[in-house]
């Protein structure tokens, strides 16, 4: 049986950063280095993750179930990009439930439309900002 996935967490950075290390820990394939997110991510910000997939290694059984969480972080620029990261159900679920409907909507909202990690790297190493970059 598929465990239900829950809902969008809020988290600051902090709690961000122990997360990541935790997915690096594991060797979780979706996560950003804990070392670019110290550097990249603003200091005081709230950071959202919403679960959108149960993620099984059945070629890797010695890795945990994972839930793959689409993550929308605000950065020190202001600011707010769209990136991946699986988390240890047991985890996520010690994470509480602190935002309501229409917050959590919204949210889902903005990360849909927000840029990429990557396409926010690739502007700042090109000295642009979002607003000059194309979008589809």
């Amino acid at each position: 049986m598929t465990p239900t996935l829950p809902s969008v967490r809020a988290v600051d950075t902090a709690q961000l950063l122990d997360l990541a290390q935790e997915a690096a820990m594991h060797g979780f394939s979706q996560r950003l280095p804990v070392d670019w997110l110290q550097e990249h991510l603003a200091a005081e910000a709230t950071h959202y993750l919403f679960p959108t997939l149960v993620q099984r290694l059945t070629h890797r059984p010695e890795v945990p179930l994972q839930w793959r969480c689409q993550q929308l972080l605000t950065v020190s620029t202001g600011e707010q990009i769209w990136g991946l990261l699986d988390v240890l159900p047991d985890t996520f679920d010690k994470i509480p439930e602190t935002l309501d409907t229409a917050s959590k909507k919204d949210i889902v909202s903005r990360i849909e439309h927000a840029v990429t990690v990557r396409e926010w790297a690739e502007w700042r190493a090109a000295d642009t900002g979002p607003e000059e970059m194309p979008r589809p």
